[in-house]
């Protein structure tokens, strides 16, 4: 088993071992080819957290009496 790491392509769809092509155009590192495979899903689930954390952080509970 190699020491690399693997990383997606969002443009092309394919999953290379070891930093093939430009830093634009990969998504990584991951430690296994299956998990560069969910790229996509992974990034869309990080997004979803870190939305609902940053809307949670907004939330500062009722405005202040003379902000009505």
């Amino acid at each position: 088993m190699s020491d690399e790491q693997f990383y997606f392509n969002p443009a092309t769809g394919e999953v290379t071992e070891g930093k093939v092509g430009g830093w634009d155009e990969r998504m990584g590192p991951y430690a296994t080819r299956e998990e560069a495979q969910a790229a996509l899903q992974i990034a869309a689930s990080r997004n979803k957290d870190a939305d609902a954390k940053e809307e949670a952080d907004e939330n500062w509970g009722k405005p202040a009496s003379w902000e009505k």
